[in-house]
Parts: C-alpha cells; sequence; structure tokens
C-alpha cells in the first residue's frame, strides 16, 4: 500500500490537534458565506459523489452532512454498517476501497475505534472528512461550536470556555480544546474523578464546578454513564447532583455566558431540561449551524 500526496492530505478533514488558526478562520469565514446564501440549493458540487460512511450509529451529524452535501447538489451514497457486508465479516478497510472503486469523490467517515481512520486516509485516494472517530476526534462538531461562539462574541481570542463532563470517553472535548487553543481561548475542563482524561491535563487544567461557571462559555457534554459501570458516580440523579447544569446553577453564570451541548442532550442529567431553551442557551443554533460549516468543510474536500 502506497501514502497518496500532501495536496490530496491538504483538502481532507482528519482532525484539528494539527490544523492552524489560518485554516480553521478560512474555514469559518467560508461557512459564514455559505450561511449568507438564502438558496437553499447552490449546485456548485453536482459533478461529485460523495458517500457517508456510518460505521457508527449518528443522527444529527449523518443528517446535517447530507443536508450539506444536498445544498451544494452533491450526489449523496449513504452507508450503514448494519445493513452493509461489513456485518458479513468485511473490513472497514475493503469497504472504504470498494466504495473509492466505483468513483465516489470523497468520503464522510465515523468510526468506533481509535487510530483507525488516520491509517485508513495513507491508503486511499479521495479524502476523507472525520465525522467522529472513537474518542479521539470530532472536527466538524468543533468548528461549529466555534463558528457559534463567534457568532456571539465576535472574537474567540481571549473567551474562557468551560467544558464540563465525560472528558474522558469525548471526542468533542478534544477537538474543540485543539481548535479553541488555537483560536487563543482559554478552555478549562470540569469533570469526576474517574471522567478526566489524564493525557489532557498538559493543555487544559481541570476545576470544580463554581469556577467552571465562571466562564463566557459552559459546554456540557453527554453523560455516559454506560462507560462507568465501576465507577463512583453510580447513578444519573447523583451525577445531577454534582456536576449537572441545573437552574440553580446556572443564575450564577455571567449575564453575557452561553450555554452549548453537542447533543443529544439528556434533559434533566447533565442540563435541566428548562435551560436547553433558555434564553442564553445556543443548543439548537449549534445544530443549525453545522450545516454551512460542513458545506465548506465538503466544498474545501472537493476544490
Amino acid at each position: 500500500m502506497i501514502a497518496f500526496p500532501s495536496s490530496l492530505r491538504d483538502r481532507e478533514l482528519l482532525g484539528l490537534k494539527d490544523l492552524g488558526a489560518s485554516e480553521i478562520d478560512s474555514i469559518l469565514k467560508r461557512a459564514a458565506y455559505w450561511e449568507a446564501h438564502e438558496e437553499k440549493r447552490i449546485p456548485v458540487l453536482e459533478h461529485c459523489f460523495v458517500a457517508n460512511m456510518f460505521f457508527e450509529n449518528s443522527t444529527r451529524t449523518r443528517f446535517s452532512f447530507e443536508m450539506a452535501q444536498k445544498r451544494l447538489g452533491a450526489q449523496v451514497l449513504n452507508f450503514a454498517a448494519a445493513s452493509s457486508s461489513v456485518e458479513k465479516g468485511e473490513s472497514i478497510y475493503d469497504t472504504v476501497r470498494t466504495l473509492e472503486s466505483m468513483g465516489i469523490d470523497a468520503g464522510v467517515i465515523r468510526l468506533k475505534p481509535n487510530g483507525v481512520l488516520a491509517e485508513l486516509a495513507k491508503h486511499v485516494k479521495v479524502p476523507l472528512i472525520n465525522a467522529g472517530d472513537g474518542n479521539n476526534e470530532h472536527p466538524t462538531q468543533a468548528l461549529l461550536d466555534v463558528y457559534t461562539m463567534r457568532k456571539q462574541f465576535g472574537e474567540i481570542r481571549g473567551l474562557t470556555v468551560s467544558i464540563v463532563g465525560d472528558i474522558l470517553h469525548s471526542r468533542v472535548a478534544r477537538s474543540n480544546l485543539w481548535a479553541l487553543k488555537a483560536l487563543g481561548a482559554n478552555v478549562k475542563f470540569c469533570a469526576p474523578d474517574n471522567m478526566k482524561a489524564p493525557d489532557l491535563e498538559a493543555h487544559a487544567s481541570y476545576v470544580d464546578m463554581d469556577e467552571a461557571l465562571n466562564a463566557d462559555v459552559v459546554m456540557m457534554l453527554r453523560v455516559q454513564l454506560e462507560r462507568h459501570a465501576e465507577g463512583v458516580l453510580k447513578s444519573q440523579g447523583e451525577y445531577r447532583a454534582q456536576y449537572g447544569l441545573t437552574t440553580q446553577r446556572a443564575a450564577r453564570m455571567k449575564p453575557h455566558a452561553i450555554i452549548m451541548h453537542p447533543a443529544p442532550v439528556n434533559r434533566d442529567v447533565e442540563i435541566d431540561s428548562e435551560l436547553v431553551e433558555a434564553p442564553n442557551s445556543r443548543i439548537f443554533p449549534q445544530m443549525q449551524n453545522g450545516v454551512p460549516i460542513r458545506m465548506a468543510v465538503i466544498e474545501r474536500a472537493l476544490r
């Protein structure tokens, strides 16, 4: 197997850890360009075929990518592992190579295992876009998050962003960390001891819930208690009491601060239900912003 030239590598999006501020900024600006278009469909990619290859279940991300692709006029092929030859034992590599052989121009891919995507990208000739790989990265989610923040505050540099929840298993937390640090924000983590990620301690400090509330952005993560059967926190109620964004805690946030969440939301666990659509919540606008961000990323891959 061979590795393909850097021009291809420059068009794909595997993660944000090594993406510079100028490249992130160019994606955000292009997303703003697409958001400003009132037309539902702008067929600039009508001769391109894009495969959505989801080896892990998804709702928001998959539909957001498909909406973005169809708005750009691309021909979309949707692949779901549960109804494919993967169920018969076909490898992820062989599946992607099969679709590549059929003539796709780019692939959007979501995977459960870490490390597979980067290796896979070395051996295919079409650009790949990471739609979430294990607990490694979820770059388009972080891009839509910083896009949401920039629309709110005008500038990312100087903002303090608290990310609260299961940092250990969160690809969203990692991608947001890399993007926010690149753009000059101050990132703080807040998590129970058994949900902390030791590998990230050199990049962001862990604080208690009181200090986490002292931020411009409070981003709550989905509770993944199923991953912590032997953990300290035995119940959703206990988690909410210690780390949930309750209405009482939200009242202590700064007047200008906003609430964010990558979704899906566990209402009344990591965040009280009445806060999901509160005036300072940007949870549903985040989802809306995912379409122009993904339009920009898809266009970049096929330029």
